[in-house]
């Protein structure tokens, strides 16, 4: 009973999605491997766009990544192929998919990943030795400043889809291979690139700069002329910058604005 992954590796749109279902994929394939159930009533194989091409015209296929399960008598069903919208492509999901349909039990293995206890670590020592070399002089852990960019730098990496990032592994930009030209910006409001998100946490940060500027013009009792100029200069990157993230909305959600 071959189980198979089919990816249409050479589909820029999908690239990241490819990789990232292949991935688990793969880990599913080796839990089977190395399990102590292990055993020929099971297979798992892989077909490239790139190298089976004839084969995604044999099964009408037009989308990737796609799963399907080949039984070892008659055609398969609908029920064979893995609903990759609904469910998502994570292994334990597959894995109970599997299950279902061929009631082969699998239990998914991951290799353990230490790159965050890595960074933990290193974390904590940067910060337990800035204490330590600060200890006389502590007053920088009460600064109200310090401590509001801190917030404002996790707020905008946040808000910018870095974890999306970090989960998914988009890469950074696209060049489409006909014309050379550079694509910096996602067409689609389910996927983005990095330099996406770095665009659009500079845009956050401009505009926060902005309403900074605006508060400060109107709270400050300094000269009237520079409370003018700067908020001029607070509404302009407010309207300017504001309305540069909204055309990026409206490229991504097609359709705004909405009626």
């Amino acid at each position: 009973m071959p189980c198979t992954n089919i990816q249409q590796m050479d589909v820029p749109l999908f690239l990241f999605l490819c990789r990232q279902a292949n991935e688990e994929y793969q880990v599913l394939a080796n839990s089977w491997r190395y399990s102590s159930a292990f055993s020929n009533k099971l297979f798992f194989t892989i077909v490239d766009y790139d190298e089976g091409a004839d084969v995604f015209q044999q099964l009408n296929m037009n989308s990737a990544p796609t799963f399907m399960h080949f039984p070892p008598k008659g055609k398969p069903k609908r029920a064979d192929t893995f609903d990759l919208q609904r469910i998502g492509f994570a292994a334990e999901q597959l894995a109970k998919w599997i299950a279902d349909r061929t009631d082969v039990h699998i239990r998914v293995f991951r290799p353990p990943n230490y790159s965050g206890t890595i960074a933990l670590a290193l974390l904590v020592s940067l910060v337990g030795g800035l204490l330590y070399l600060r200890r006389n002089n502590l007053e920088f852990i009460y600064n109200k400043t310090g401590w509001a960019m801190a917030a404002l730098c996790v707020v905008f990496a946040m808000t910018s889809g870095q974890m999306w990032n970090h989960i998914r592994g988009p890469p950074y930009a696209h060049k489409n291979p006909q014309n050379g030209q550079v694509s910096y910006i996602h067409g689609s409001s389910q996927a983005q690139f990095v330099a996406e998100s770095h665009i659009i946490l500079l845009l956050n940060a401009a505009i926060t700069m902005g309403m900074v500027l605006l508060n400060e013009a109107a709270t400050s009792k300094g000269d009237v002329g520079k409370r003018r100029i700067i908020c001029l200069v607070g509404l302009g990157l407010v309207v300017f910058f504001f309305s540069f993230l909204l055309s990026i909305f409206r490229s991504k959600y097609h359709g705004y604005p909405y009626r």
